[in-house]
């Protein structure tokens, strides 16, 4: 049985994540706040997070920094308030693979979660990627890192290093939202081309010089440029 661990300090909104969460068949564990959080994935550790930027103590974006010190790979859906798009990027950023905005449906907020675990059992081992080059950029997939052409290093999230290796074996190739949200978030996704412009967004920041080689192709989607 798959277990949720849902991090929410709304006393009847944790509630209701939990009841739905449960009629579907899963284990659920919740706690009200980041450090609780930090412990239960200490003590067993999830399939899924489901983790609320707003909580007392350490917040959610300080607990999903903690936690992506160590690992990589626990799926992290984070929720934020309604219309703050810098509190998205802030949890993208800080390592969560999605969001979700206050007030959600309980729909939505399943097929999020289904989606997450999906992506979870396809994920391709980092070690078969090997070390790779994006430009002047290196990338060495067993350690989820990349090394700038100006030294800068930094950590990469799984899906983030699919995107750059789907990119740098195929300069010039030009692939549309649909086709890289199939590919990374998967043919259920619940969500918007949003998501993968902020994941991009934040990617190009890792590259640092080579940030423009990832290139927008107006109306269509991305393409990797070799020069």
């Amino acid at each position: 049985m798959r277990e949720i661990l849902v991090a929410e300090d709304n006393a009847l909104l944790a509630k209701g994540i939990c009841t739905a969460l449960k009629s579907e068949r899963y284990r659920v564990r919740h706690v009200a706040d980041g450090e609780a959080a930090l412990a239960a994935i200490a003590e067993r550790r999830p399939d899924v997070l489901v983790l609320d930027i707003m909580m007392p103590g350490m917040d959610g974006l300080s607990a999903c920094r903690t936690i992506r010190r160590t690992d990589a790979y626990l799926p992290i859906l984070m929720l934020t308030a309604r219309g703050l798009d810098a509190q998205k990027v802030e949890g993208l950023s800080a390592g969560a693979d999605d969001y979700l905005t206050k007030p959600f449906s309980i729909t939505e907020l399943l097929a999020r979660i289904a989606a997450l675990l999906r992506r979870a059992l396809l994920a391709a081992r980092p070690e078969e990627a090997g070390a790779f080059a994006v430009g002047s950029a290196r990338v060495d997939a067993a350690t989820l890192t990349v090394v700038a052409a100006d030294g800068t290093s930094s950590r990469l999230l799984p899906r983030e290093l699919g995107l750059l290796k789907l990119f740098a074996d195929n300069p010039g190739k030009v692939f549309t939202r649909d086709e890289l949200l199939d590919r990374f978030w998967g043919v259920s996704y619940y969500g918007t081309t949003r998501t993968l412009d902020q994941r991009l967004t934040l990617l190009r920041k890792k590259l640092g010089p080579d940030a423009a080689r990832i290139e927008s192709v107006h109306g269509v989607g991305y393409k990797f440029s070799s020069r």
